[in-house]
Order: C-alpha cells, then sequence, then structure tokens
C-alpha cells in the first residue's frame, strides 16, 4: 500500500504559517498586504499556501491563480482569467457588473465570454483595466476580507505583473491580502523578476522571504507522518541525502515501495520524479504524455478533443493517474500534482510525439471560438508548422492589443519578423507590410515600458524607410521621438521638427491629423523646455490647423498655449485659453484630465491656492468617474499637493501624495519632491534629504530636459540643505536662479531666488569668502525682473528682508505675508 501524497500537516513551516496569519490580521484590517513567497522547486510553497488558504476560507473570500509555463506563450492575464471567474461564482455577475460601474466596458480583456454583457464600450489603455480590478477587489474586500493567491510567478507574463505591481502599490481602500509565489531556481540572469522583485518590495506593504530545505530533525518528522512509522536508521539517512530536505522528493522517496528495506531507490531526481509514472499502464502514461504538451493544467474540454481514445478510456486514465497521486482535477481541468512531474515528463517525450501533440492542441484551438490565439501560436510553432503559426502570431498580437498585453503583443510582433522570411506571402498574411509590423512592435514596447527596446526596433523601420511615402516616415520619427523623451533623453523637438518637414501644410491626405498632432506634440515640447516665445507660436499653429481636428486634439492645443501664456506673463490671455481648452475637452477623458493638470498648476503658480485646489479635486472627481482615478488621476492628485502646501494643510497633501509615490515616472518624481517638502515642514529634514539623495540621477536627467522640473528641484533641495544647516549646499543649488538659458517662470522662480537669498545671508553672517555685495546685488536684478508676478508681493519683501541691511525691508515682510497670495 502506498504512503499519501503528502503530510496531513505541513511539518517545518509553522513560522511561515504564523507570519502569514499575521499579515492576513493586519489586511483584515482594512491595511492592504502582500507576501512573496520564494523558494525552489519542489520546496512546499504549495503546500504551505493551500494549507493557509484552508485555515483562512471559513472568514475571506479566497481567489487562486496559477501561472503556466508558456512565459509569453501563456494567454495574457490568465491567472486573474481565473480570478474573475472564481469571484463571478462567489458574488454573481450582476454583482461584479455592478461594480465595475462605467468600467464594465473592459471586463472583456479578462473574460471574452463577457463581450455582450455590457454595452459600454471598451476604454483605451491598460490603466483603465487595472484599476477595474483594484476596484472590484476592494469592493469585495469591504464586504469580505479577500485573499488573492497567485502561484508560480516566475511564469507570468509581463502583463500579468504589470497588473500585480499596479495592484499591490495601488490598493488603499480594501481588506486585502495577495500572496504570491514563485521558484527561485527559475529565476536565472535577466529574468524580468530580478528587477521586478526588488521594485515591489519598496512599497513598505510588502513582505518577502524564501522558504528553506529541511533540516534531518525535520525530514525524520515528515517521514514518520506519511508512513505512520520511523523507518529503520539506513533508510531515513538515505531519504534525507537523496531528498536534500526538499519535502517533495522526501514525499516521492517515501512513495517508492523499496523503502521499507532500503534497495530500489533511484539514483537520479529524474528517475525519482518518473518513477510513479512509469509504473502507470500505457493508457495512462499516454495521458499524461498528451497533458505535459498542453502545460501544467489543462481544460477538460481541450484535453478531450486532443486525446486519442473515447471518454471512457480517457476517464479510466485519468482515474489511475489520480490514484497513483499525479494527477489533480476539479470540475473544469486536470493538472500535473506538481510542476517537476510534468517537467519530467515532457523532458521524456520523443521529438516526434511533441510535434504531434501540440499539433492536436493546435487543431482543437482552432475550433474553439474562445481559444488563446498566443497559445495557437505556440503551439503551432511547437509543431513546426511555420505558415500557421505565422497566421496565429497575426491573430495573437490584435488580441493582445485589445486586451492591453502590451508586452504580449510585443512577443508576437516579434515572432512575425522572425518568421517573415520562412513565410512567402508574410505580407499578404499580415495584412501589412515589414516596416508595419516592426512599427506597431515598437509601439507596443513603449506601452509595455520597454523604451530602450522600442526605440531600437524604430531605428530598424527609419532605415528601411526610404521608399515609403513620407506621413509614414513622419509618424516613425515622431515615435522615435515619443520614446527619446520616456526615457528622459533629448531630441525629440528635433525630431518633430524634422518630421513636419516631410508634411509641409496642404500635402497630408483630407482629414488626416497628422501636422496639427505633430505641432501640437513640438509646442509641448518647447513649453517643457521654458521657450515660451516659439512655444506660443507653435501652439497656435496647431489649432488654426486642426480646425478640422476632432475636439480633444484642439483642446490639447489650447491648453499648451494657455499654459505657455500664463508662464509667460500674459496670465489673463491664458486663462481665456484655458476656458476653450476645457470646453473643447467635454466627453474625451485624456483632454480633460490634461486640462485638469495644467489648469491647476497655473493657478497654483499665480498664487491663487484655494481655486487651484478646487479646480483639481474637481478633476481628480472626474478621473474616478472615469474609473482613472489611481492612473491618470495621479497627475491631479500630485498637483493638487502643491496649493495644499501652501495653504497649510498638510495632512490633506500627504493623503494625496500616499498613492502618487508608488509611481516611478514624471507623476512619481514630483511627488517624491512634495513628499521631501512636508518633511521639512514637520521639522523631518533628514528623511527628506535621504529620499532626495536615492532619487538624485533620475531628478537630474528630469531636470536637464523641462526647467520646471530642474526649478522645482532647486527649490526643495534648497530648502531641505537651509533645513539641515548646510548653507553652502543650499548655495550652490540655488545660485544659479538668474542665469539659466530660458525665460524665466515667476511662479517657480521665487521660491528658488527666497531660499537663495536665504543661504547667502547665512553665509554672509559666518563670514564666508564671498562677493556678498555682488551676489546680492545679483539677486536683487533678478528679483526686479519678476515684481509684476502676482506671488511677487510675498516671496518680495522675504527676498528683501535676506538680502537688505535695511531694518524697513524686515519689518515690511510679515505684513506682506499676510496676504492672500502669500504660502
Amino acid at each position: 500500500m502506498r504512503a499519501p501524497a503528502s503530510s496531513l500537516t505541513v511539518v517545518g513551516r509553522e513560522p511561515d504559517l504564523a507570519a502569514l496569519r499575521d499579515e492576513f490580521r493586519v489586511a483584515s484590517e482594512g491595511e492592504p498586504r502582500a507576501v512573496v513567497i520564494g523558494g525552489e522547486a519542489g520546496i512546499g510553497k504549495t503546500r504551505l499556501l493551500e494549507e493557509f488558504l484552508v485555515q483562512q476560507e471559513a472568514q475571506a473570500t479566497i481567489l487562486l491563480g496559477r501561472c503556466v509555463d508558456l512565459g509569453d506563450d501563456g494567454a495574457p492575464y490568465a491567472p486573474f482569467a481565473a480570478v474573475l471567474r472564481r469571484l463571478i461564482q462567489v458574488v454573481g455577475l450582476e454583482r461584479i457588473l455592478q461594480a465595475a460601474g462605467s468600467g464594465a466596458g473592459v471586463l472583456p480583456a479578462l473574460l471574452p465570454e463577457l463581450a455582450d454583457e455590457s454595452a459600454v464600450p471598451p476604454r483605451t489603455g491598460a490603466e483603465r483595466l487595472y484599476e477595474l480590478v483594484t476596484d472590484l477587489l476592494e469592493t469585495v474586500s469591504a464586504e469580505r476580507p479577500v485573499i488573492l493567491a497567485i502561484e508560480d510567478l516566475q511564469w507570468a507574463d509581463r502583463s500579468t505583473l504589470e497588473l500585480l505591481r499596479f495592484l499591490v502599490r495601488m490598493s488603499e481602500r480594501g481588506r486585502l491580502l495577495i500572496v504570491l509565489t514563485y521558484r527561485s531556481d527559475e529565476v536565472p540572469r535577466g529574468h524580468i523578476l530580478r528587477s521586478w522583485l526588488p521594485e515591489l518590495e519598496r512599497t513598505r506593504r510588502v513582505t518577502r522571504w524564501e522558504l528553506a530545505r529541511l533540516g534531518r530533525e525535520q525530514v525524520a518528522e515528515l517521514v514518520e507522518q506519511l508512513l505512520g512509522r520511523m523507518p529503520d536508521e539506513g533508510s531515513l539517512e538515505r531519504v534525507t541525502e537523496l531528498s536534500e530536505g526538499v519535502p517533495f522528493f522526501v514525499e516521492e522517496l517515501v512513495g517508492i515501495d523499496g523503502l521499507r528495506s532500503g534497495d530500489d531507490l533511484p539514483e537520479t531526481l529524474r528517475e525519482l520524479v518518473l518513477t510513479r509514472f512509469e509504473r502507470l499502464s500505457d493508457p495512462a502514461q499516454r495521458l499524461l504524455r498528451v497533458l505535459a504538451a498542453g502545460g501544467v493544467c489543462v481544460p477538460h474540454e481541450l484535453l478531450a478533443a486532443v486525446y486519442e481514445g473515447t471518454p471512457d478510456e480517457l476517464d479510466a486514465a485519468a482515474r489511475e493517474a489520480l490514484a497513483a497521486n499525479l494527477l489533480r482535477a476539479d470540475s473544469t481541468e486536470y493538472a500535473f500534482r506538481h510542476t517537476l512531474v510534468r517537467e519530467a515528463v515532457h523532458a521524456d517525450l520523443l521529438p516526434g510525439e511533441r510535434s504531434r501533440f501540440h499539433a492536436r492542441y493546435a487543431e482543437a484551438l482552432e475550433a474553439d471560438p474562445q481559444r488563446s490565439a498566443v497559445q495557437l501560436s505556440a503551439h503551432w510553432l511547437a509543431a513546426h508548422d511555420v505558415r500557421r503559426a505565422f497566421v496565429a502570431s497575426v491573430e495573437a498580437m490584435d488580441e493582445a492589443k485589445r486586451s492591453y498585453a502590451y508586452s504580449t503583443a510585443a512577443a508576437m510582433g516579434d515572432r512575425m519578423l522572425e518568421l517573415w522570411d520562412r513565410v512567402p506571402d508574410a505580407e499578404e498574411l499580415a495584412g501589412r507590410d515589414r516596416v508595419a509590423v516592426i512599427a506597431i512592435t515598437a509601439s507596443a514596447l513603449r506601452n509595455a515600458g520597454n523604451n530602450e527596446r522600442a526605440l531600437a526596433l524604430v531605428e530598424v523601420a527609419l532605415a528601411d524607410s526610404d521608399d515609403l511615402p513620407p506621413a509614414r516616415r513622419a509618424r516613425l520619427l515622431r515615435d522615435k521621438g515619443q520614446y527619446l523623451a520616456n526615457l528622459n533623453r533629448p531630441g525629440f523637438a528635433d525630431l518633430l521638427e524634422e518630421a513636419l518637414a516631410l508634411v509641409p501644410p496642404g500635402t497630408a491626405p483630407a482629414g488626416d491629423p497628422l501636422r496639427p498632432h505633430l505641432l501640437t506634440e513640438l509646442a509641448a515640447q518647447r513649453m517643457l523646455a521654458g521657450t515660451f516665445d516659439t512655444a506660443i507660436p507653435t501652439a497656435r499653429e496647431a489649432i488654426e490647423e486642426a480646425a478640422a481636428a476632432p475636439p480633444p486634439l484642439r483642446s490639447v492645443a489650447h491648453n499648451i498655449l494657455a499654459s505657455s501664456l500664463v508662464a509667460s506673463g500674459r496670465i489673463r490671455e491664458g486663462f481665456d485659453e484655458f476656458e476653450t481648452a476645457d470646453a473643447l475637452s467635454q466627453g474625451d477623458a485624456s483632454a480633460t484630465l490634461r486640462y485638469a493638470v495644467n489648469a491647476s498648476d497655473a493657478l497654483n503658480s499665480v498664487g491663487r491656492y484655494a481655486e487651484a485646489v478646487l479646480l483639481a479635486e474637481s478633476g481628480v472627481a472626474r478621473a474616478r468617474e472615469r474609473g482613472v482615478e489611481r492612473t491618470s488621476g495621479i497627475w491631479l492628485a500630485a498637483n493638487t499637493a502643491e496649493p495644499l502646501i501652501a495653504l497649510g494643510e498638510f495632512d490633506r497633501a500627504e493623503d494625496l501624495l500616499r498613492i502618487a509615490l508608488g509611481l516611478d515616472d514624471r507623476t512619481g518624481l514630483c511627488a517624491a519632491l512634495q513628499r521631501a517638502r512636508l518633511w521639512v515642514w514637520h521639522g523631518e529634514p533628514e528623511r527628506a534629504d535621504a529620499l532626495l539623495r536615492r532619487l538624485r540621477t533620475p531628478l537630474r536627467t528630469l531636470s536637464e530636459l523641462e526647467q520646471q522640473t530642474r526649478l522645482m528641484v532647486a527649490r526643495v533641495v534648497g530648502e531641505t540643505a537651509i533645513a539641515l544647516g548646510d548653507h553652502e549646499r543650499a548655495w550652490a543649488e540655488t545660485r544659479g536662479i538668474g542665469a539659466l538659458p530660458f525665460r524665466p517662470m515667476p511662479g517657480y522662480d521665487l521660491p528658488v531666488l527666497a531660499a537663495a537669498s536665504r543661504a547667502l545671508a547665512e553665509l554672509a553672517e559666518r563670514g564666508a569668502s564671498l562677493d556678498v555685495v555682488g551676489e546680492a546685488a545679483r539677486l536683487e536684478a533678478v528679483l526686479g525682473t519678476l515684481r509684476e508676478w502676482p506671488t511677487a508681493a510675498a516671496w518680495g519683501p522675504l527676498v528683501a528682508a535676506e538680502l537688505a541691511t535695511a531694518r524697513a525691508a524686515v519689518s515690511d515682510a510679515p505684513d506682506r505675508a499676510d496676504r492672500v497670495s502669500a504660502p
């Protein structure tokens, strides 16, 4: 009689179970938590997770998803598709649609079968999908705590990892515990988890640990539980030696009858894993071979379509494999009891068997209208049918784009390009030429966050674009510029000018918005660089050429013109343009949010802090209605924090910044700067300084491209250094305020000027060896150029009080600081 597949209790993992229970208790109290558990194959991650979930199922909603070992060839978001199906079982489809609200239209990105359940059209962008999943889990967890468990993260597609990262960082209101497991021996150098895991750990709500191997005493305890008795010392030593403390191998060794006498134990781990398999009948072995070609788990209907035999023969073979503890089954699918078993069986397949089995899977999938084209492509490729693999890859790329699974779309584009020269009619089958495939793949890579490779690919496309129409080459140049901008590298404006030269006015086809789009992008780049004298006419030209374009594009052009006018001192004219931008943005989420971001920033810069807060908060409300509060809406949250700080409402500002700090892009950097200011005001300049030093490189890179960011960094670093008493550093950071090679931005210049004046006054008092009189005169001259700006009435006397020796200026400063525009 065989020993059971696993012990009744988890041996050696009591501290891990206790830690998981502690994390669940915290999450149940309303603080979302995440646990990442690593360990080598067979170490007991699944067993530990199962035990924990069984203990908590009476008090939590359990949602379990698994990644399969197909990498980017797996269906995008596969674990979340299983999670959502389970969620529908638990709370009902009607409840899910109600909780999804306006975002119900993106549900088919996870579950294609829901395409007809909502009349709401899907919104573009992965951000909407990510926010939808987060909202759903938070809503469900309000009624009952939720444990979301995802196994085998080392096989997750990139889209799944991006969704998980968003969920871990951005979940704020739920009673949610996320438990992730991965095989540490399957994460070699270059694997995405190598960078993903440390990045995730920067979020303080994440705890991570690895399971260790069992010691000799723990192996003995496990063997005794499995056998019901303690074996002889020789057998125990042999099990300990062969298993090396890995629980799965202990269980397999105990399952061998020869353990009773110490004979016939396998010499290698592969032989050990295959021992049970080789004792099965031929039909059961054949079933497991077919199953191994399909992955760790295969739906029953798909396996039945692939298996060569009657349904009764399949059931008999499955029962035998279940009895041998090699297979698990539920109401929908079959799965290997352990991935190591699947890997060993798959490695044992003959080349002809692999090709034949994969071809059967592909044929079965083609007959399924709900199939995953990504998996279809993988099976045809494994079956060495290049032409059909290419056709499936075309479908898979389009399918992945519709699901916002951009990394998978890029992988399918790469596959098309690899197969291109092996398929004679590739262009006809793809419905596009090779350059177009390269451009689409590069765009998908950009959306997946891989701008380096997107840039390399678009360079290849440009090298092959000499014979293309000018408009197509212009779009490639624009794309290259966007990838450079995303990498915080210069050159975008030059590429836009080159693209515009290719499509002079009147040469674009009727209705093609290419030129106004290029002009709008160029105006935005000039605005960010602080060259408003060129940004303003460029924006006006964009508005003129966009007369027949859709309102959202016209709104953005007016928006950029408005920001440039305000920053250059034409304040009333600028806010009139903002009103036009607002009117044109209605009905378009992106244009509406862009208006709210820029207009609130402009209000803040002229000292209208309360109005800035009201506008930004209304924009956050709109973002919430559209389901992008935690994505596009983060810009507004960061923008709202700055006027709140000026109004002295530090706690509200802190709450708004908390989520934004989880982002790694420009928004996250700007939020970090505001967080540092808050810490200085709270009397914690050391914390502020540590944060600024950690972000020194990305802040410096961004400052080289954007004048506004450069001024923000100078202000915050200067104020932090002053609070620390390091006036030399504060002076070095802020003294160049009058020497910037751009036009002034008074709303941002004045606070930097105040910090510079303060640092100079301190250095002068300490007798520093510098030309205090000359430097003071220079800063006073800078102040003279800014006196017409609305907030100069508050900042000017503060600067003068630091620089002047006259007591009148000092006494005037407190009175001026009581003005409405004073922060």
